[in-house]
């Protein structure tokens, strides 16, 4: 008996190190980060938002496919919308960021990367790194305050620099 109450002890302890672990782990990173790492990788963004803009109706390329204007269905190349030495380029770039996708959306032009994601199906937390061709209506002074908004929480801009701004939602 007092085996088992070691051994049911020891699972629960275990159970709950790790909860707090992943719970620790799966914050988004700080905005100094984010900045930082934009502004090392710089070159790369701008050569994948370039790029991008080149594609004819390619809406994302991403670690999980490509998809295009008129299928929600991502697609790996040679399947998807571009060659696949084009999309190794855009796989290449992408891990150089540090982003798993990046995103094109039109009217007015947004290329989106994505940085970071958390959560299941309607509580699912993003942080991007976008140009705008426009400056948003809905910018924050920063992560900070965003995150001390009350829920629900429109998704809304930081402004890094030029064009160039941290988007998240959640």
């Amino acid at each position: 008996m007092r085996y088992a109450r070691i051994v049911l002890f020891s699972v629960v302890a275990a159970i709950v190190s790790l909860f707090v672990i992943l719970s620790i782990s799966s914050g988004p990173p700080k905005e100094s980060k984010i900045v930082s790492d934009f502004t090392a990788h710089r070159a790369a963004y701008e050569e994948v938002r370039t790029m991008l803009s080149e594609e004819k109706g390619v809406n994302v390329v991403a670690t999980w496919g490509v998809e295009t204007t008129g299928s929600a269905i991502a697609k790996i190349p040679p399947d998807g919308g571009i060659p696949v030495e084009r999309y190794r380029e855009y796989l290449a770039r992408l891990k150089k960021i540090g982003a798993v996708a990046v995103f094109q959306r039109r009217d007015p032009l947004e290329v989106q990367f994505g940085v970071w994601g958390s959560g299941f199906a309607g509580d699912t937390r993003h942080v991007a790194v976008s140009w705008l061709e426009r400056k948003p209506s809905n910018i924050v002074i920063s992560l900070d305050a965003f995150y001390r908004t009350a829920k629900p929480r429109n998704p809304s801009y930081v402004h890094i620099d030029g064009n160039w701004y941290i988007w998240a939602d959640w």
